[in-house]
């Protein structure tokens, strides 16, 4: 069985083995249950114009952080929003990418995404600028955590090449780590990494399964549906992560032609029934589309 790399979009140990000497303190009372009721709905859009009135129906809500715009006007009633943060890969236009390429730590373009540049977190700017810069300016905008994306990038290279990628996937690991002891209280959901997942299941609140029924197929510019086995095997690993922290909230992001309102019903019911948090997109994220109601 084949899973497709580069699906996303572009402990106190661990951080010391990584020579993280920030002031690291150990995380403070458990932060508990994302939202004490079971019926609740999330969303991802990562454009400039998110619309407030849809913004505000959903309880979970990740955004791209760096758009000039007030996040007041999208926060629903006890809701939580998740800023975006890529820490596989780094796109050329983040402020920062310039000074990681001059030192080293930004490896290959993703083929898919030929803007985004790995990002070796083995290297110590690379965990500098992360603990330092990148997850600190996201809160100071005033939102509730961080959304990880590309962490299958890391999975990916160190898979392809084993050696001169040896140590990447433990990097990942590490600083999720490093970044739960720094926040103890803020949120952070992890999109997918299945590989250091078993490390970190207690030290994130959410885990997204992308792609878990259906995808854009890059080579032929379409959506299609997955296998049942491809199914299976996230939701064994999403379920096994749980296992470990039983407030883990489980969710799952799947794509298709929202005109398509019969089958994008079909995957809302498909995941909702497995126990998971479902939301239904193109692969653009760049709106909320709202869930089928018919």
């Amino acid at each position: 069985m084949t899973h497709t790399p580069y699906l996303g979009r572009r402990g106190i140990l661990a951080a010391s083995a990584f020579g993280l000497t920030l002031g690291l303190r150990q995380p403070v009372a458990a932060r508990g249950a994302l939202f004490p009721e079971d019926d609740w709905q999330w969303a991802l859009d990562y454009g400039p114009a998110t619309d407030p009135a849809l913004a505000r129906q959903y309880r979970l809500l990740v955004l791209e952080p760096h758009h000039p715009r007030p996040i007041a006007p999208l926060r629903g009633p006890g809701s939580r929003l998740l800023g975006y943060v890529s820490l596989g890969e780094v796109e050329r236009s983040r402020d920062y990418a310039a000074m990681l390429d001059k030192v080293g730590a930004l490896g290959p373009p993703n083929p898919n995404w030929p803007d985004a540049r790995m990002l070796d977190l083995r290297h110590a700017a690379a965990r500098r600028v992360v603990i330092e810069r990148i997850v600190p300016d996201v809160l100071a905008l005033g939102y509730d955590g961080i959304f990880i994306d590309t962490m299958d990038s890391i999975e990916a290279m160190e898979r392809q090449d084993p050696v001169r990628n040896k140590g990447m996937v433990a990097a990942g690991a590490a600083m999720i780590a490093a970044l739960r002891a720094r926040f103890p209280a803020m949120r952070i959901m992890l999109n997918r990494g299945y590989a250091m997942l078993p490390k970190v299941a207690t030290k994130v609140d959410i885990v997204l399964g992308e792609a878990m029924a259906s995808r854009w197929n890059f080579t032929t510019k379409r959506y299609e549906l997955l296998s049942d086995s491809d199914w299976s095997w996230q939701a064994e690993r999403l379920r096994a992560a749980r296992a470990s922290n039983p407030d883990l909230v489980l969710a799952t992001l799947d794509y298709w032609d929202p005109a398509a309102e019969a089958q994008v019903a079909k995957l809302y019911a498909r995941e909702r029934a497995a126990g998971f948090q479902p939301y239904v997109a193109t692969l653009a994220l760049d709106r909320l589309i709202p869930e089928p109601t018919g």
